[in-house]
């Protein structure tokens, strides 16, 4: 049976690679998949899968990836190629730029959001339980 996927991540398969909380990098990233962040990064990233940076994990710098999920505290500019989902936990000072853009209730925003497909950004209320 076919089930509709609400989330980004719902829909990811095959690996993906998890950076723990105790991680730190600094540099450079470029990968294919799905990527999950826990711990801090200084740099930028071009990825072409999802990224998501999970709640407590922080990353200072460009995010580049096809799609894009936020929860953790985001200091840069934030580009998709698909689609940004920004969490209810997120703290993002800086740009978001995306064809699709959706904003959660309770998430900080200091910058400027683009949505390059011309739509506005979509505002939502999380009510699944983590």
């Amino acid at each position: 049976m076919f089930k509709l996927k609400r989330r980004m991540g719902d829909a990811s398969s095959g690996p993906m690679t998890y950076v723990s909380p105790a991680t730190m990098i600094n540099g450079k990233i470029a990968g294919q998949g799905a990527y999950v962040f826990s711990g801090t990064v200084e740099g930028e990233c071009d990825i072409n899968g999802s990224l998501t940076l999970a709640e407590g994990g922080r990353w200072k710098g460009r995010m580049t990836a096809d799609n894009i999920v936020v929860s953790g505290n985001v200091e840069g500019e934030i580009v998709a190629r698909q689609q940004i989902e920004i969490v209810a936990t997120a703290r993002v000072a800086g740009s978001l730029r995306g064809p699709m853009i959706a904003v959660a209730e309770g998430a900080i925003i200091d910058g400027d959001i683009n949505v390059t497909s011309g739509r506005s950004p979509v505002r939502f209320q999380e009510k699944r339980q983590p």
